[in-house]
């Protein structure tokens, strides 16, 4: 199995910043329709096939389904795919003395079928349109109690916007905020291999024969596809785990769910955690699992000493791509056991007290009650150094 290379993977792990940016603006509304996201990774991996074959099955069952807006490329087989849906029919805008063809929302909302398909939703509106960007559209649509199925691929959030012209090289224009894919009811994640997608292409599946040479020696490289793909499958795998996390909370299950390895490295600012966070790191990439390491401040006032431990510390986790979370609890090890618990952290790696026996009768240990409050995660304790 290909894998991406290292250097264009480093750093795939959603940030705070990237978090923060997939909140939706507001709840949604009572009677709002379903939005599902047939998500990918590169054009011709099957995102509107997969749609409109989906669509083709509702209809079977008797569904009312309409084609709000699909674009086909000149593919055959997608083309052939729409069959007897109902397709409204574009609005005509004139534009700089020339006529472009939109999607009609007002038109799609009139005639109020149960679902729609909308396929690009990055895509830009020309000038004049009722709304800048389709995916405003989209949410009109939703609004009026229209379920919509649409589909994009993964290099057009705006949040990966930078991450994507490093790995490729190409700036994406047209961009999705976050809060929008955040909203989707549904996510399916349309993956095929690189290798299957480049054959794909050479066998002219995608782009017109004289298109595929400049397409292989630019977008299409392997490397390029892998990473992309593991940003798409890597969406997905962050979309399950809020799923499983509502369901949590709207059954107030308190038990862990270990559904995926993640390591919490404990930083002190008593004494270095540098040998910590490269065993953590070394776990977390040998496991292929979340790592994070999580800093308690108990509100006393650091040293000088003790702030250059944690700057020294905080500045490796940052050269190891390592995320770091600092929580605030009068017990620490309380603090880091919530934490812990919060988060389904399966593996949880800390240093050995630099505090004598007699210290930690009459003060307590705090890893002896870590252990204790940590009930079915491991703990790995390293030793201080020699």
């Amino acid at each position: 199995m290909s894998v991406p290379d290292k250097d264009k993977t480093e750093g795939l792990r959603p940030n705070p910043e990237e978090v923060l940016a997939r909140i939706p603006p507001a709840q949604k509304k009572p009677g709002r329709g379903i939005l599902k996201v047939f998500l990918g990774y590169a054009a011709g991996v099957g995102k509107t096939f997969n749609m409109l074959d989906e669509a083709c099955r509702r209809t079977e069952r008797g569904e009312d389904v309409v084609v709000g807006f699909v674009e086909t490329h000149g593919r055959k087989a997608t083309a052939e795919q729409i069959g007897d849906l109902e397709v409204i029919p574009r609005k005509k805008i004139e534009y700089k003395g020339v006529t472009v063809e939109e999607m009609d929302t007002d038109a799609i909302i009139a005639r109020k079928p149960e679902s729609v398909l909308v396929d690009e939703l990055a895509h830009s509106n020309i000038g004049g349109s009722k709304h800048e960007k389709r995916y405003e559209d989209v949410m009109e649509i939703l609004d009026a109690g229209i379920s919509v199925l649409t589909t994009m691929n993964v290099q057009h959030l705006e949040s990966l916007n930078d991450r994507v012209l490093q790995i490729t090289g190409v700036r994406v224009r047209e961009t999705v905020p976050d809060w929008v894919l955040a909203q989707a009811d549904e996510l399916v994640t349309i993956d095929v291999t690189p290798q299957a997608l480049i054959h794909r292409l050479e066998r002219g599946d995608i782009y017109p024969a004289e298109k595929v040479p400049q397409a292989l020696s630019n977008f299409f490289i392997e490397g390029n596809l892998n990473a992309l793909r593991e940003i798409a499958l890597r969406e997905l795998a962050a979309e399950v785990d809020r799923d499983v996390q509502d369901y949590r909370d709207e059954h107030e299950v308190s038990s862990l769910w270990q559904t995926q390895e993640r390591v919490m490295v404990c930083i002190s600012p008593d004494q270095t955690s540098d040998r910590l966070l490269r065993r953590g790191w070394r776990i977390a990439h040998r496991l292929q699992a979340d790592i994070v390491a999580v800093y308690v401040g108990d509100g006393k006032r650091l040293t000088p000493d003790q702030q250059r431990i944690l700057d020294a510390d905080f500045a490796l986790a940052g050269r190891l791509g390592i995320r770091l979370e600092q929580v605030s609890g009068k017990n620490v090890a309380k603090a880091l056991a919530a934490y812990a618990h919060e988060h389904d952290i399966t593996e949880i790696v800390i240093g050995h007290s630099t505090r004598s026996t007699w210290q930690q009768i009459i003060r307590g240990s705090k890893l002896t009650t870590l252990i204790r409050e940590v009930k079915g995660i491991d703990v790995l304790v390293m030793a201080s150094k020699v």
